[in-house]
């Protein structure tokens, strides 16, 4: 997004390289980057936070819902930030939510069991194709369903080789490979987009 020239409003948890990560964006890009600490799972933080980023940016236009973990939780993040990001949409006419979700909303991991993340990331996109419907007159939400990506939420060790042989390509995919997804999800190039799930898993989900 700072790449396309965006002002962009981070949002970390725990990981205070985030501010310096947001200093460099702003540097590097010539736009305006600010990093937030909130919890997520706590509505009120999220209330407050998206507040905070309309009271220092004027509006937001894109809301990226990116937070997650490789273990089984909860999905109240997404929710949460839907339901507050959503009144920020309406009162401005327009807006554009984006969830991240998996391709395990779609198949049965293995050899890993994991049920319960299977099952809140099938949530997760089951909630974001019905909020589409829901904001059909005044904003859209699509849901980005990613594989196995070369990051630290990436195949674990016991994982890994099941990953490379069931994925088509035979390997993990690069940020890189990624990150144009979101921004034409985000731009005017994607208008006629609204409640799409779009798989980007080097062909795992294959039959």
């Amino acid at each position: 997004m700072a790449e396309a020239n965006a002002g962009v409003a981070l949002w970390y948890n725990s990981n205070d390289l985030a501010v310096k990560k947001a200093d460099a964006l702003a540097q590097t890009h010539g736009i305006r980057a600010v990093a937030y600490k909130v919890d997520i799972s706590d509505p009120e933080q999220v209330k407050n936070t998206i507040a905070d980023v309309v009271r220092d940016f004027g509006r937001i236009d894109v809301f990226v819902a990116n937070a997650g973990e490789p273990r089984n939780s909860d999905f109240d993040g997404v929710v949460f930030c839907a339901n507050y990001a959503g009144e920020v949409f309406q009162r401005q006419g327009s807006g554009n939510l984006i969830i991240t979700s998996s391709m395990s909303a779609h198949i049965v991991n293995v050899p890993t069991d994991q049920p319960v993340y299977n099952g809140t990331k099938a949530f997760i996109t089951h909630f974001g194709k019905s909020v589409a419907r829901e904001w059909r007159e005044f904003a859209r939400v699509n849901i980005v369903s990613p594989g196995f990506f070369d990051t630290k939420m990436g195949a674990s060790p016991l994982a890994v080789n099941e990953a490379y042989r069931m994925t088509c390509l035979g390997r993990q995919g690069h940020t890189k490979e990624i990150k144009g997804l979101y921004l034409y999800l985000a731009s005017d190039a994607s208008t006629y987009m609204t409640g799409s799930d779009v798989l980007i898993d080097g062909g795992y989900t294959l039959p």
